[in-house]
């Protein structure tokens, strides 16, 4: 277990900071091959492997920086020492390392444009299934007119504290889903079966988020059986993104009214949420309701959250 978070956590260090370990690791290489080869020239194909992976991960601008800063350092180790032939810019070593670093940054060019496709492809993608999830819970909860578009306004406001507490993107999108289904998953224990089943390739973003949502709502589901007066919530191992929904669902259902109170002005709703922090509620994600609850409502594609 500890093995795996070690690892969770340094792909999470190497994605975040890609471009500084990209560069790094070219860097690196690029010294240790003029230090211990000697047929320098011939290991110039080795620069595509770099490109393609500038390309797939860090799109076409990246990968095109990166191969031209390639191209630079090559050009000026052999005008200061050769590579594989004599120091200097002559026809020959132009008609060899030209026609190279031009493919080589045709490469990274194509292979960005390439993943940036792909990731365009696969936003819609998610796009579509999140507006049929949140269509699909409005509809649910329409047969209750006090809950009516609860679990939207959960899931903006639960991705709002989450983009403010910085977590990752997948966990934002997983938190974002699970809150949409989070009233059915707690009443129906089989849509959690469903999800987590209902896509087989777990390399599918969206099945990502189906089966990171079901873990969730299954964890939220048993939430206020865990937290209490006699535990500090921080010290619980609870994942951060259900402590966000806990805090986001508390939120918006002091604003509802029921059948056997009216409903808290927001202020007062966000008052009622902070006497359970520490507690009940993380004092993290409290924190960063307030931020989220302070700002002005946002509408057009920038849009985080609504609670004006």
């Amino acid at each position: 277990m500890v093995q795996t978070r070690l690892v969770e956590r340094a792909k999470l260090f190497f994605f975040r900071n890609f471009e500084r370990v990209f560069v790094l690791i070219l860097v690196g290489a690029m010294l240790g091959i003029h230090a211990v080869v000697e047929d320098k020239f011939a290991f110039l194909s080795f620069y595509y492997l770099p490109m393609i992976l500038a390309g797939f991960y860090g799109g076409r601008r990246f990968a095109v920086l990166a191969g031209v800063f390639v191209v630079a350092l090559i050009f000026f180790d052999q005008y200061v020492q050769g590579i594989g032939m004599l120091p200097g810019f002559y026809s020959g070593a132009l008609l060899a390392l030209v026609p190279w670093g031009g493919f080589l940054i045709l490469t990274g060019y194509v292979v960005g444009s390439l993943a940036e496709q792909r990731e365009s492809r696969l936003g819609d993608v998610k796009n579509a299934y999140l507006a049929t999830l949140e269509l699909l819970a409005y509809h649910i909860e329409s047969t209750e007119h006090h809950q009516e578009g609860h679990s939207n306004r959960v899931a903006q406001v639960a991705a709002a504290i989450a983009r403010e507490l910085k977590l990752p993107a997948d966990d934002v999108e997983n938190l974002h889903v699970a809150a949409l289904l989070h009233e059915v998953g707690a009443r129906d224990q089989r849509l959690l079966s469903l999800l987590s089943r209902a896509v087989t390739d777990a390399t599918v973003p969206v099945a990502r988020a189906m089966r990171g949502a079901a873990e969730i709502i299954a964890e939220y589901g048993h939430y206020y059986e865990i937290v209490g007066e006699d535990w500090d919530i921080d010290a619980l191992p609870l994942p951060d993104t259900v402590k966000i929904l806990a805090v986001a669902d508390a939120f918006e259902t002091l604003q509802m009214a029921t059948p056997v109170r009216a409903a808290f002005p927001k202020w007062s709703a966000l008052e009622e949420v902070e006497k359970g922090a520490g507690k009940t509620f993380a004092k993290g994600a409290v924190r960063a309701l307030r931020t989220v609850a302070g700002r002005p409502e946002v509408t057009g594609p920038a849009q985080e959250l609504r609670v004006v």
